[in-house]
């Protein structure tokens, strides 16, 4: 467990993970639950406890411990159900895939008109 590579993913998964988070959780459980501080919290310790979870627990079980954390994560910050931090992960993946998709394509078409 490298600190600098620690650092470095808490800052990207800021950087991109915590809008779609916040996004999706505005969309599912309502502005005044879902704060994009909550979702940088979320972010934050789900790399942070993921990455220690990571070192201690390898494969299938580790990833469905870190997995488990980040709903609890979702969870406990958008005060929801169990049930609604699914949906809101799986909503939070649909618009990172949306959104990388569209820079793929500006990017490819960029490209196209050097």
């Amino acid at each position: 467990m490298d600190l600098t590579a620690i650092v470095i993913q808490i800052i990207v998964g800021i950087i991109i993970l915590a809008p779609v988070l916040w996004l999706s959780g505005r969309a599912l459980v309502g502005k005044q639950k879902a704060k994009f501080t909550d979702a940088i919290w979320i972010v934050v310790l789900g790399v942070v406890v993921g990455a220690a979870v990571g070192a201690l627990v390898n494969g299938l079980l580790g990833a469905l411990i870190t997995f488990i954390l980040w709903l609890y994560l979702i969870k406990h910050f958008f005060d929801c159900g169990w049930l609604k931090a699914l949906v809101v992960a799986i909503v939070a993946v649909i618009i990172f895939i949306v959104i990388i998709a569209v820079l793929a394509i500006v990017g490819i078409g960029l490209l196209t008109l050097l």
